[in-house]
């Protein structure tokens, strides 16, 4: 038989600090029979008109282990829990024809449908709203999903209640989720900061130091203005010195990874050049349209296959490299071979070639930029401290550049066409000599470096728009690093990119994105005339000619 509530109430007196802890271990002393007849009553309580007895019914509900108790006191929260009028049972309601269906609260079975009369809704104060997310907090700690008290670690930082102080330190024992393990050290710390004793406020502010959560560093902050032993002032001070000092050297992480970003997409785009212009010496004004070819590819592979967007990608390389590669030999074949030693024709035709491309695609696709979307696996961002944060598309673009450079390296050192490329760009007429099809190889080779030139396109479309003119964004920036890392050498695109794109990084925070990129090509022209054939000049015949 259910107690009446001032039964209850004499044996748990509103469980407030600790109480809540000694509740927990009476109920656990209590056959299970008795327990249940608690968890009625408490259930039963909670339609009562007084908040008191409402609140001794919520710590009762918490205390009972069941694990359907946090959504009932989710619901309370949220203003959603209704009680019977026939036997005050807590209902989750929702509207009906006739009135209400109704839901019970705690195993969620229909109980049918009743006039709107039927029902009254229970009401909570501040107090108790500010009890039930203590409890609520405590509830999901113990839950088995790491990922849910991980969240529930977060929503207690900076929460001093004794009871979720004990039900962290409870937690802490056999937490073994490490992430989880630092919100809980974080917490404990947080309240021991608001201890009357200067000696436990003195251990959480050792135990602050160096610490990059935002929450620690605010609350030293706060903790400076407030505290009134000079000890543990001085001791917030040097804390919250090793916090700025590790915040600095994360900051600096962080600009590096944005500057080996930028530059492995400058390697990306300089790459394909770097080969057609070292080995063939061709001035390719219409490479940055060949990586903008690229990047319409990945528009039209998500077009074509809208249902698998995380599988597009390796789709749309192949594609890329083959459709870019083609139109590269065609460029070749119907323009360039016969400009060769006509350095400034051969700039004016291809100059014309990417004017032609650009209507093309403005013509067949449209004159607006195009919607590439990432997939999933690309999204969001890998992090690694509470101050650094790595984006999962530039790190593997940058992952992806460093791949495609070990291809070509493979494709130019290890196979029967990369032998015949590098023979005729150390000496053309030996190579033919030796029986090398010098025109079939310029083809080759050219198609080679607009197939790059067209994955780069696929890398690109994930980090910019999409456009009939994104490719003009790049040539520049692509001559610039294959003039300074030397004419035709992958190892000097490869240097001078990531160089470049570092050097750009490290200056924009004080001159800004516009003055950097100035700063970065005066350097160049200054160190092109003392090294006019680069960081690794390039042996043969474009580099002597």
């Amino acid at each position: 038989m259910p107690m009446n509530p001032t039964c209850r109430s004499r044996r748990f007196p509103h469980l407030g600090g600790l109480g809540l802890v000694f509740g927990v271990l009476i109920l656990m002393m209590l056959p299970l029979g008795s327990m249940a007849d608690e968890i009625d009553a408490a259930l039963i309580d909670l339609s009562d008109r007084s908040f008191e007895v409402k609140q001794a019914a919520v710590d009762v509900i918490a205390a009972g282990g069941d694990p359907r108790a946090g959504t009932l006191l989710e619901a309370l929260l949220g203003g959603n829990l209704y009680a019977r009028e026939s036997d005050r049972r807590p209902v989750l309601v929702a509207p009906s024809p006739g009135g209400y269906r109704l839901t019970d609260a705690l195993d969620g079975s229909d109980l049918g449908e009743v006039e709107r009369g039927a029902v009254k809704k229970i009401t909570i104060n501040n107090r108790m709203r500010n009890q039930l997310r203590t409890a609520i907090a405590a509830l999901t700690l113990a839950s088995p999903d790491p990922e849910i008290r991980l969240k529930a670690a977060q929503q207690m930082l900076g929460d001093a209640n004794p009871i979720v102080v004990e039900a962290i330190r409870d937690q802490l024992g056999r937490e073994d989720d490490q992430r989880v393990r630092d919100y809980l050290d974080l917490s404990l710390a947080l309240a021991s900061l608001r201890d009357e004793a200067p000696a436990a406020r003195l251990a959480a502010v050792n135990a602050l130091s160096g610490s990059l959560y935002p929450a620690a560093r605010n609350a030293l902050t706060k903790l400076l203005s407030d505290e009134p032993d000079p000890e543990v002032r001085a001791a917030a001070e040097r804390s919250l010195a090793a916090i700025e000092q590790k915040l600095k050297l994360n900051a600096a992480a962080e600009t590096l990874f944005f500057g080996l970003s930028l530059g492995s997409v400058l390697v990306l785009a300089a790459i394909g050049l770097a080969i057609t212009f070292g080995v063939m010496g061709v001035i390719n004004m219409a490479h940055g349209e060949l990586i903008m070819i690229g990047a319409y590819t990945t528009y039209l592979v998500q077009q074509a296959m809208p249902g698998f967007l995380d599988y597009s990608l390796f789709v749309a390389i192949p594609a890329a490299f083959v459709v870019a590669g083609l139109l590269g030999v065609l460029i070749e074949r119907s323009v360039i071979r016969f400009l060769y030693g006509r350095p400034l024709e051969t700039l004016l035709a291809t100059f014309g070639i990417s004017l032609i491309l650009q209507q093309l695609v403005r013509t067949t696709i449209s004159a607006q930029n195009v919607a590439v979307q990432n997939p999933s696996w690309m999204s969001g961002a890998l992090q690694i401290n509470p101050a650094l944060a790595l984006t999962y598309n530039r790190l593997y673009i940058l992952i992806f550049a460093l791949m495609v450079f070990v291809a070509l390296l493979l494709i130019l050192k290890r196979t029967a066409l990369g032998l015949q490329v590098r023979a005729v760009a150390q000496n053309r007429a030996m190579a033919r000599s030796m029986g090398v099809r010098s025109a079939r190889v310029d083809a080759l080779t050219f198609g080679l470096g607009a197939g790059v030139a067209g994955v780069a396109g696929v890398a690109l479309s994930q980090l910019t728009n999409v456009g009939p003119n994104m490719g003009q964004a790049y040539i520049i920036d692509s001559f610039m690093v294959v003039v300074f890392g030397g004419v035709g050498n992958l190892w000097g695109t490869l240097v001078a990119g990531l160089t470049l794109g570092v050097a750009n990084k490290l200056m924009e925070p004080w001159a800004g994105a516009v003055l950097a990129k100035i700063l970065v090509l005066v350097f160049i022209i200054l160190f092109i005339q003392k090294r006019p054939r680069g960081l690794f000049p390039q042996r043969g015949r474009a580099a002597d000619g």
